[in-house]
């Protein structure tokens, strides 16, 4: 005969068939069960935590929950604390942690992945519900073979590292569920657990903090790379109407971000061909905060964050790379290249910046790097690190190696930090102003290498050597299942007990 298996909420009218299976399920606890008036009050006070599962109609086994304000418990409590004295009183809808009081299947029904089926269902409501994990304490029954010869967290050990089987504590850890500690007397009539308990966690990778809020809550976030092309713009004003130009474009596609590429006014520097190649980016340098204003403004009026390049400029009479990150609500940021490339030293006297962070924006948490910056992985480690989703690179490059140097690097860190990685650049060539001749760019947004991603790690690229704007959308959802369910955690499984990356200021 075909089984049907079928997952769906308890009701007060299966409590006979939920009790010949609890019994069955616990027979080292005898006398052990739910009474009807008990489950009845958990139906009432929260109906969507009591999940049942059924097979052929009928009820083999059930995953028992409810909502607390876990800070009120902490880590130190016992089974009676949590559930009220089995009052349940303890019961808040404002909570912040699902709580599994009950999980078990008949015995005659094991072997089935039943009980799987019922962690996933538990796992989907506190996603639904915005809880940031789940929480409960876990039996282990085999320890009672053990006690004579090792002590809790020991036992605990072995079974993590699949040396000893434990039917409960085994099979939470292949439900992804951490010990946070070990409990004494959570259950003290729990014989063959010898009264200890383990504290475990879950935790919900989408929970989000702010959910009544616009911020972070955004999952698809569209990209717009500009890949600008190098022309004489006469003065200022042919500039910044180029620049509007492509922010008012991106913006038409419903764009989030939209990005220059690194030193993208440097035709302005024409202007200034009088004087040497330090001379001259020190004039340029003069125009960069009114541009800057500019970037503030169209960000407001086209409704888009705008990672404005970078641009030359000079604070305490030292000369920095600079890129401003200039929002949509009005505010702005920055961040200074921490690695000039050799050329931008000999050749204008460039200083590396000091600072390093991660920006909140309404599309969650990004990084900026300028060009070589991206060469060295210890900073975007740092930023993986704090949280960064998305890293954008303005880059300029003048040969198809340098190109590639920052092609094959940008792709790296979106590997090994599990991130997007944006980059764009400049194309064409100025003949007239020195040091700045030649450009070679093709713009792109990586990805992770991973199941949910293209293949080849590429979201979008643009055709090499052409002025053009590339449009592309990344799921921030997947990046979360990747740091929580991919094929490999390289976030995860850095050895920290090995080496670490530090950042010394």
């Amino acid at each position: 005969m075909t089984e049907t298996i079928d997952i769906r909420l308890l009701t007060a009218e299966d409590y006979f068939d939920l009790k010949e299976s609890m019994v069955s399920a616990y027979p080292d606890m005898a006398g052990s069960y739910w009474r009807e008036p008990t489950i009845s009050r958990l139906i009432s006070l929260f109906p969507e935590g009591q999940i049942a599962i059924t097979v052929n109609n009928k009820v083999v086994g059930c995953a028992l929950s409810i909502i607390v304000n876990y800070g009120k418990f902490g880590d130190e409590h016992t089974y009676e604390q949590i559930t009220g004295y089995y009052t349940f009183n303890t019961h808040d809808p404002k909570g912040d942690i699902l709580y599994g009081i009950e999980i078990f299947v008949h015995p005659d029904y094991r072997g089935k992945r039943l009980a799987r089926r019922l962690y996933d269902a538990r796992k989907t409501l506190c996603e639904r519900l915005n809880l940031r994990g789940i929480v409960a304490g876990g039996r282990i029954p085999n320890y009672e073979k053990y006690a004579d010869e090792m002590s809790p967290r020991e036992y605990i050990e072995k079974v993590q590292d699949k040396e000893l089987y434990d039917p409960t504590l085994t099979f939470q850890f292949s439900n992804d569920f951490l010990v946070k500690k070990i409990l004494r007397n959570y259950l003290p009539h729990d014989e063959s657990s010898k009264g200890f308990a383990t504290l475990l966690q879950w935790y919900n990778i989408y929970y989000e903090k702010d959910a009544d809020t616009v911020r972070y809550n955004k999952s698809t976030v569209r990209i717009g790379l500009v890949q600008w092309q190098m022309r004489d713009y006469r003065n200022l004003d042919g500039f910044l109407e180029q620049v509007e130009y492509f922010i008012d474009a991106v913006s038409d596609y419903g764009s989030d971000f939209v990005v220059f590429p690194e030193l993208f006014n440097a035709p302005l520097m024409a202007e200034f061909n009088q004087l040497d190649p330090a001379g001259a980016i020190r004039g340029v340098a003069r125009y960069t905060e009114q541009i800057r204003d500019e970037f503030v403004r169209h960000a407001v009026s086209y409704n888009v964050n705008i990672i404005g390049g970078s641009m030359p400029i000079v604070i305490d009479e030292q000369l920095y790379n600079i890129c401003y990150l200039c929002r949509r609500d009005g505010t702005y940021d920055h961040y200074i290249k921490i690695h000039p490339t050799p050329s931008e030293v000999f050749a204008w006297g460039v200083k590396g910046g000091q600072e390093l962070k991660v920006f909140d924006t309404d599309c969650g948490k990004i990084g900026i790097q300028i060009c070589y910056d991206v060469e060295f992985p210890e900073p975007s480690r740092i930023l993986a690190e704090q949280g960064m989703q998305i890293l954008f690179v303005p880059f300029l490059t003048d040969t198809q190696h340098a190109y590639n140097r920052v092609r094959f690097c940008a792709q790296a860190r979106a590997v090994e930090m599990e991130c997007y990685v944006a980059i764009a650049g400049c194309v064409g060539n100025l003949p007239k102003v020195n040091n700045m001749d030649l450009q070679y760019a093709q713009s792109a947004v990586f990805t992770p290498s991973d199941f949910a991603f293209p293949v080849t790690g590429i979201k979008a690229d643009a055709t090499p050597n052409t002025e053009m704007i590339v449009v592309a959308d990344v799921d921030l959802v997947l990046l979360k299942e990747l740091n929580a369910f991919g094929s490999v955690h390289t976030k995860k499984d850095m050895r920290r007990d090995l080496y670490e990356v530090k950042w010394k200021k």
